[in-house]
């Protein structure tokens, strides 16, 4: 009790001493820009940072707002799926210690991960099996406080702080857990943070349930067995989202107690002052629920995922300012997720949080992502967003600017999407009705007329056409619905229509084994290939797939059997010819760079591929994760942003996703995982997408019309 009394006391002086550096600091500043200005002014102009973009103001003050964040699915998994388990920071990576299995049974693992491989070594185990604990290092022993074995028990678990992961680690340890005391009463459901670091550390216990009544008491230890409390929650909570800033606690939304069967929750905000025994609501979350993680990440506390009562599991990430108390939305998970176990790892500019496992319960809206429903066995990391702008703007942490198009093959539609995955237009509708014909299997879709309308080539339909947007009229079209054919007028399975600069459309006319350009008039003028399915340049070409327009005039092409990928120029000259051997069926190649390319590899014997590769066949990067929600299935597009991610669409997930080639991991997702739908938030086969910006531009394809 001693030890903590003079700990608060160390507080206190450390927060007054903050106090008189922060009035000095202001006072330099004003004194600085009157000096600078040479007296009082009414119009002195400075600078104001928000996220890295720079402002005239009228105002004298330097301020950074915070910005978006990046939340990836790993490309790498859990050993198993778990929810609910006890995580800490160990080194390169975090420690997973006991959790809840799929079937609901409590479990007694512990292993730590590598944060940069994934790599798990085993730590021991539990004494007994448990979830909905808190775990937390003092010293040279971790703790695991409380959780449910089933029922809420008040035990302390103690094993040696487990070694932390590493690339070179060995087969790990099997040392047993051991019981090392009790907690004052029962508790589960309950989070436990630090404050200081080596001897001077204290763990804070906050919330919790002892099997009847929600626990108010905030509990402080410096050996992890002897407690003392130091301050009553305003609003009693269980499951809620902990961090400590500044040597203040925050607690964020949470379960309450409720007069019936059906679960409530709380939208508030609260602050627990160790120091001063105080707890109060400061603001309150866009919405009441509990099971989210928390982190610190450059000074900014970000809340994510989390469970709305008998509602949505979300995909949420809130930014909170405790100076103004307001909430800012700060991007949007790639995966619905609620309870799983969260940690950070770093400081500063290079913390990182993650979410490790979780459940999810429902999903619905535009707010869903991800896997539908279940135990995860998936990892997510969040860092400041090197382009996601802003927290608190429309869109904010959107991986991509303006309107996104999505071709969704298996609903026979278009969709718009804004940057919060709002949909903000379909085709065809009961306003804009579909072709004569018919709007069938639309394989892939681009704006044209400077964003005023959309080429689509329908494969299996066998047609071209051009709508207007966002007025659904037809324009153009092209070939005879349901009908194939070679001759002047037909098609057979028509792949990647683009509109030229000139006004020609090229289509790769995959059955008829030949790239072919008509006029605007519906006329053709010309075509790559003689009709023979061979790989015999420049006279023929086997089943094309790809005629992507590069800024020179010439196409690019990919031919499916054989592997092959060839540039010619519109007159039919060959440029160059590649046989990707380790490929077994391109998809949509396109040009990064003077001798970089992109594209799928849409079918390979098990997983579907992602590689960048020269013309020389060398292949600088290639995704291929081989398991898990990171797998790819069949995806036959992929376009790199003008920010240097990669999107995606991954047909047979039923989803388009985006992936950080510097981490492999996908920070944005569109559908849910294998499951098709047409509400909003589903899609079903997508084969394609663009991207218009506001001024009318298309970033991935500026060369066409």
């Amino acid at each position: 009790m001693q030890q903590q009394q003079q700990r608060q006391r160390r507080i206190r002086r450390n927060r007054r001493r903050a106090a008189v550096i922060g009035a000095l600091a202001v006072i330099v500043v004003i004194v600085a820009v009157v000096a600078s200005s040479g007296g009082p002014s009414t119009s002195s102009t400075t600078t104001t940072t928000v996220a890295g973009t720079h402002h005239r103001t009228g105002a004298v003050v330097v301020a950074k707002g915070p910005v978006s964040l990046e939340a990836g699915v790993l490309s790498w998994q859990l050993p198993v799926a778990v929810s609910r388990p006890a995580v800490i920071p160990n080194g390169a990576g975090f420690t997973v210690l006991g959790g809840l299995a799929p079937s609901q049974a409590s479990v007694a693992s512990v292993y730590s991960v590598d944060a940069a491989t994934g790599a798990a070594t085993p730590g021991g185990t539990l004494s007994a099996a448990v979830h909905d604990a808190a775990g937390t290092s003092l010293g040279t022993s971790t703790f695991v406080l409380g959780g449910g074995s089933p029922d809420t028990v008040a035990t302390i678990q103690s094993i040696p702080t487990p070694s932390a992961p590493t690339a070179t680690a060995g087969p790990g340890v099997t040392t047993a857990g051991t019981v090392a005391g009790k907690l004052p009463t029962p508790r589960s459901d309950l989070s436990v943070v630090t404050i200081g670091s080596g001897r001077s550390t204290t763990a804070y216990v906050v919330g919790g349930y002892d099997g009847t009544t929600y626990q108010p008491a905030v509990l402080a230890t410096t050996d992890g067995t002897r407690f003392t409390t130091v301050a009553q929650l305003t609003v009693p909570v269980r499951y809620a989202a902990v961090v400590a800033q500044g040597g203040l606690l925050y607690a964020f939304g949470g379960q309450i107690a409720s007069p019936g069967v059906v679960a409530a929750a709380t939208d508030a905000i609260q602050v627990i002052d160790p120091a001063t025994h105080s707890s109060k609501v400061v603001a309150h979350l866009p919405q009441a629920l509990y099971g989210a993680s928390a982190f610190v990440i450059d000074g900014t506390i970000y809340v994510a995922g989390g469970q709305v009562p008998n509602g949505p599991t979300l995909t949420t990430i809130d930014a909170f300012v405790p100076a103004t108390g307001k909430v800012l939305n700060a991007g949007l998970l790639p995966q619905a997720e609620a309870f799983g176990g969260y940690t950070t790892l770093g400081t500063g500019k290079r913390a990182v949080g993650y979410i490790v496992g979780g459940e999810v319960a429902d999903q619905a809206g535009p707010d869903q992502a991800g896997i539908a429903s279940g135990t995860l066995q998936s990892v997510m990391s969040l860092r400041p967003s090197p382009y996601g702008g802003p927290a608190g703007v429309p869109g904010a942490g959107a991986p991509y600017a303006g309107t996104l198009l999505i071709a969704d093959r298996g609903n026979d539609r278009l969709l718009a999407l804004d940057t919060s995955r709002n949909v903000t237009w379909q085709y065809p509708s009961a306003a804009m009705p579909a072709p004569p014909g018919g709007f069938y299997f639309p394989d892939d879709a681009f704006f044209i007329h400077g964003g005023t309308g959309i080429i689509s080539n329908q494969e299996d339909n066998h047609t071209i056409v051009e709508i207007g947007y966002p007025s659904g009229k037809i324009l153009w079209q092209y070939g005879h619905p349901l009908v194939s054919g070679s001759a002047p007028g037909y098609l057979n399975q028509p792949d990647d229509a683009y509109l030229l600069k000139s006004g020609v459309i090229t289509v790769a006319d995959a059955s008829n084994n030949r790239i072919l350009f008509i006029s605007a008039a519906g006329q053709p003028i010309s075509q790559i290939g003689n009709g023979v399915a061979a790989h015999d340049p420049p006279v023929s070409i086997d089943y094309p797939n790809g005629d992507t327009p590069l800024d020179d005039g010439n196409v690019l092409v990919s031919e499916i059997n054989g592997s092959w990928i060839d540039e010619y120029t519109q007159a039919g000259k060959l440029v160059w010819t590649l046989h990707m051997t380790s490929v077994n069926y391109p998809s949509d190649p396109q040009q990064l760079g003077s001798d970089l390319y992109l594209m799928t590899d849409y079918d390979p014997p098990a997983e579907g591929k992602v590689l960048e590769f020269t013309r020389s066949g060398a292949m600088p990067w290639v995704y291929d994760v081989t398991a898990g929600d990171g797998m790819l299935k069949k995806p036959s597009l992929a376009e790199r942003l003008p920010n240097g991610l990669i999107m995606v669409n991954d047909d047979y997930r039923n989803r388009v996703v985006v992936i950080d080639p510097t981490t492999d991991a996908i920070v944005w997702q569109y559908g849910i995982t294998d499951v098709s739908g047409t509400t909003p938030g589903m899609v079903s086969i997508p084969d394609g997408f663009d991207n218009l910006l506001a001024d009318g531009t298309t970033p991935t394809h500026p060369q066409t019309g």
